[in-house]
Formats: C-alpha cells, sequence, structure tokens
C-alpha cells in the first residue's frame, strides 16, 4: 500500500465566505472530513504548521484515493503530494541503480 507525505495551505484566493459565521461552518465541515478521513484509514495523520493556516498529512492507499480525497478540499486548500519510499525500499532501487551502471560500464 502507497504511503503519502500531503503538504497543504489555506488558499487565500479561494472564494471564502465573507461572513464569519459561514466561514466558521465551512471550517467545522472541512474538519468533520478530516476527522472522517483519519477514521476510515485514508488518512494516518495530520497536523498543522505554527502559522495557523498550512500543515501536513500522511495519507495511505491508492493514489486515486488521494486525488479523491484532496479534491474536497478544493479550492480552500492547495496540496503539494508525495509518495513515500520506504529507507529499505529506496535503498534497494538505488543499490539496483548503481549495480545496472557498473554492468554498463564494464
Amino acid at each position: 500500500m502507497a504511503r503519502f507525505l500531503i503538504l497543504w495551505h489555506r488558499n487565500p484566493v479561494a472564494p471564502w465566505p465573507k461572513d464569519l459565521t459561514e466561514t466558521a461552518k465551512l471550517l467545522e465541515k472541512m474538519w468533520a472530513s478530516i476527522d472522517n478521513l483519519l477514521k476510515k484509514g485514508e488518512l494516518k495523520e495530520f497536523g498543522w504548521f505554527l502559522d495557523g493556516k498550512s500543515g501536513y498529512a500522511i495519507g495511505e492507499g491508492a493514489s486515486t484515493t488521494v486525488l479523491r480525497d484532496v479534491s474536497m478540499f478544493q479550492p480552500y486548500e492547495e496540496f503539494e503530494i508525495h509518495e513515500i519510499i520506504s529507507n529499505e525500499e529506496g535503498k534497494e532501487a538505488i543499490r539496483a541503480c548503481w549495480k545496472d551502471l557498473a554492468e554498463a560500464m564494464k
């Protein structure tokens, strides 16, 4: 199962409600959606950075699941998504690459 680092930040040019009560309602709905994704296990972790308008999440599953999940928050949030490869998988991939290069140079 693939893991993803999702960096998010609030989109300042999104059509945020002008009324603070409406903004609060929108935020509560978004937070409820995040809680649901955590409960379903599609998000393993969710956190905030100290600026209060950005943070990170760790997702797990198919890339199409991550696409669907982040799309729920657009246009209010923007995302940078990176697939995470474990240390062992990364080392094996790099070892194989160097081995292939060494063989090709013989």
